[in-house]
């Protein structure tokens, strides 16, 4: 729910103002805040996330790299039988991992992430978390790539290397303007494990605002590709605020209501429904064999992806 504005029993001094909502931007605008996201999250991919990223997802196999002179120990297996012939001494081939990958971001574009209370909108993590992803891939030499979704494939940006593509990937980011506000992921898994023919390592970055069960489709999607998934959410959906009255917009379907926060009844269920959604979640994500995890606007997403990698 994206909350526009309330009245509280503070009157004056409610904290209307905590309440952020999306910025119209130039284009000049846009083009410093690419530039603001690259500095702070290359520099995240070079500094931190480079080791963890390269050991937790591996390349396809094992590529021929040359031969060199047979040494004790190796395997015999590996003898490469043309090449000792022609020299009359034992060679063998030598292998590397195949280390290109290629990488890509499902990302929720849906009217739910334009919300935030606690200094930023869920939509400007999503793009950090996003953008920090894609400079680490490039750093391997990996490709990447984008589906932006709401409850239909909004745009597809096919994998690419590069630092210019994922500038590009960043200012639509930024820029995107869906022509659908509500939600389907399951529609943007099917349409995913449909283009890519390949195995692919997929991060799925959603607040996960469905009432929909995924565990068949994150499966299906699961057995042919690495698929993980990155829950963004606002602390508000997890504990409401005691401010008195409310006023809400479901960002999703346009629907009003008016909501008394001073009401403890209210809260309880509140916070009943959040976590009977994460339990739901939770057990779709173990159902399917997908490592997930969960992070609030105004936590550290650093962390959060650092215990995404150790999972793996």
């Amino acid at each position: 729910m994206k909350l526009f504005s309330f009245k509280s029993k503070g009157g004056e001094n409610s904290k209307a103002d905590e309440f952020i909502l999306p910025e119209e931007r130039t284009t000049s605008d846009i083009l410093k805040k690419v530039r603001k996201i690259e500095i702070k999250t290359r520099g995240l991919s070079q500094n931190i996330f480079a080791g963890q990223y390269h050991s937790a997802f591996k390349g396809r196999g094992m590529a021929f790299s040359e031969v060199r002179e047979y040494q004790f120990g190796d395997d015999v297996r590996d003898i490469d039988w043309n090449v000792t012939a022609r020299f009359h001494h034992p060679y063998v081939k030598v292998f590397e991992e195949e280390r290109e990958l290629t990488v890509m971001l499902m990302i929720d574009v849906s009217g739910s992430l334009d919300f935030g209370t606690r200094g930023q909108l869920k939509r400007d993590m999503v793009t950090e978390i996003a953008a920090t992803i894609a400079f680490s891939a490039i750093q391997n030499n990996d490709k990447i790539g984008v589906i932006f979704f709401s409850d239909k494939i909004e745009k597809y940006i096919p994998a690419k290397k590069g630092r210019k593509h994922i500038l590009y990937i960043i200012r639509e980011m930024l820029d995107f303007h869906p022509e659908s506000k509500k939600t389907n992921i399951k529609e943007a898994v099917e349409f995913m494990s449909r283009v890519m023919k390949r195995r692919t390592t997929v991060f799925l970055i959603s607040d996960f605002f469905t009432k929909e069960s995924l565990q068949k489709t994150l499966q299906i999607a699961g057995s042919k590709h690495d698929l993980m998934a990155i829950q963004v959410y606002d602390p508000i959906v997890k504990q409401l605020p005691n401010v008195g009255l409310i006023k809400v917009n479901d960002a999703e379907t346009g629907k009003e209501m008016i909501l008394d926060t001073s009401s403890k009844k209210l809260r309880l269920a509140h916070s009943k429904a959040w976590s009977e959604r994460q339990m739901t979640l939770r057990d779709d994500f173990a159902k399917s064999n997908i490592d997930w995890t969960s992070v609030a606007t105004n936590e550290d997403y650093v962390k959060a992806m650092m215990r995404l990698f150790e999972q793996r």
